[in-house]
C-alpha cells in the first residue's frame, strides 16, 4: 500500500457537484458520494433527503498526498461552495446539504479549524463561515446511480445550471491542480 495515499471526507451541498469538482484534481484517485454525520446506519438517498437521519450528502476522496495536499483540497473545498450559508447550498436546502469537514485525524482537524479562523479573521466572506468540523465516524457509500453523476448526465438540467459553472470556476481558479 502506498503510504502517501490519504482519505478526506467533505460535505458541502449536493454530492453530485462535489464529486465532479474533486474528480478533476491531480492526485485524486477516487471520489465516492455517500452519507455521513448522522444516526441511521446504511441510509438510503430517500431517507437522507427527508432530512431526518442527521446525515449530510458527502464525498470520500482518496488522494496521493505527494501530488495534492490536504491544504489544496481545503482551498478547493472553500472556493467551490458557500461556507457561510447554514444548511443550504443554492436551492438545495436542509441539514443534508450543510457544510462540514469530517476529519480523520488531528492534523486534518487542526488544519480545517485554522483555515476557518483565518477566513473569518480576514473577512474573506461577507458573513462568518459556518462550516462545521467533526470527527468522521462512518461513511456510507451512496447508491450506484449517484456515482459519476455529472460525467454520465452532463446534459441534464441540474448539471448544466449548477455543476458546470462550479467546474468552470474551478478551472479558472485552480488550473495548476487539475488533471
Amino acid at each position: 500500500m502506498n503510504p502517501s495515499i490519504r482519505t478526506a471526507v467533505f460535505a458541502n451541498g449536493c454530492f453530485w457537484c462535489t464529486e465532479a469538482v474533486f474528480s478533476m484534481l491531480k492526485g485524486v484517485s477516487s471520489v465516492k458520494p455517500g452519507y455521513t454525520g448522522g444516526k441511521v446506519e446504511n441510509p438510503t438517498y430517500e431517507q437522507v433527503s427527508d432530512g431526518n437521519t442527521g446525515h449530510a450528502e458527502a464525498i470520500e476522496i482518496k488522494y496521493d498526498s505527494a501530488v495534492v495536499s490536504y491544504d489544496d483540497l481545503l482551498a478547493v473545498y472553500f472556493n467551490t461552495h458557500d461556507p457561510t450559508t447554514l444548511n443550504r447550498q443554492g436551492n438545495d436546502v436542509g441539514t443534508q446539504y450543510r457544510s462540514v469537514i469530517f476529519y480523520i485525524d488531528d492534523e486534518q482537524k487542526n488544519k480545517a479549524l485554522a483555515l476557518i479562523k483565518e477566513l473569518n479573521d480576514s473577512k474573506a466572506y461577507d458573513k462568518p463561515v459556518v462550516t462545521e468540523v467533526q470527527p468522521l465516524t462512518a461513511f456510507y457509500e451512496a447508491e450506484d446511480y449517484h456515482h459519476d453523476y455529472y460525467k454520465n448526465h452532463k446534459e441534464q438540467g441540474y448539471c448544466q445550471l449548477i455543476i458546470a459553472p462550479k467546474l468552470e470556476k474551478l478551472q479558472k481558479r485552480f488550473e495548476k491542480l487539475l488533471k
